[in-house]
């Protein structure tokens, strides 16, 4: 019997959105596996401002994880973010992106996104840089998401409301042969 390819579904969007809060509640929900936000972990070890080179870290990082635990998922694997917000924050922050991650964004497609919508209240957290550049960033997820012409729902609502827009969102794309 053939294993049934297992399907990404990407959580991504601005800071302070709910993906971290998200994405383990639709593991737990569809009984498999989420990938944390490798960018997080790294951060929080910095001593300095962030580099290009630790931009290129995080990708490498983010690409590793999702490559270990791809194979532990059971039919869905949840990715609290993906490397494609190094590519939208170096080019915020740099004013361009490292060739490397321009170059594999093509190679690591996602089935489905959830772009997590800008309507929660900012909570501060020392990690985060932008608080008044949500509309900004959440103009260019639309952007890069359309550029990669990736499947895609906004989601809105309370974090309560969040989960239930998820899941339904989810359903609707596998009622729909969870095709890209």
């Amino acid at each position: 019997m053939k294993k049934e390819r297992i399907k990404k579904i990407a959580i991504v969007g601005p800071e302070s959105t709910g993906k971290s809060t998200l994405s383990p509640q639709l593991a737990e929900h569809y009984q498999t596996i989420w990938v944390p936000e490798y960018a997080r972990e790294y951060c929080q070890k910095l001593t300095q401002p962030c580099t290009w080179q630790d931009e290129v870290n995080m990708f490498r990082g983010q690409l590793a994880l999702e490559t270990h635990l791809l194979p532990k998922a059971n039919k869905l694997l949840f990715c609290d973010t993906t490397f494609i917000t190094v590519k939208i924050w170096s080019d915020r922050v740099f004013g361009k992106s490292p060739k490397e991650v321009l170059d594999e964004l093509p190679k690591h497609p996602y089935d489905f996104y959830l772009l997590m919508n800008i309507d929660l209240p900012w909570e501060d957290d020392p990690l985060r840089d932008f608080p008044n550049e949500r509309e900004y960033f959440m103009d260019v997820w639309h952007k890069e998401l359309k550029a990669l012409n990736a499947r895609y729902t906004v989601i809105s609502g309370t974090k309560e409301m969040r989960f239930q827009n998820a899941v339904r969102a989810i359903d609707d794309f596998l009622a729909t042969g969870g095709s890209s």
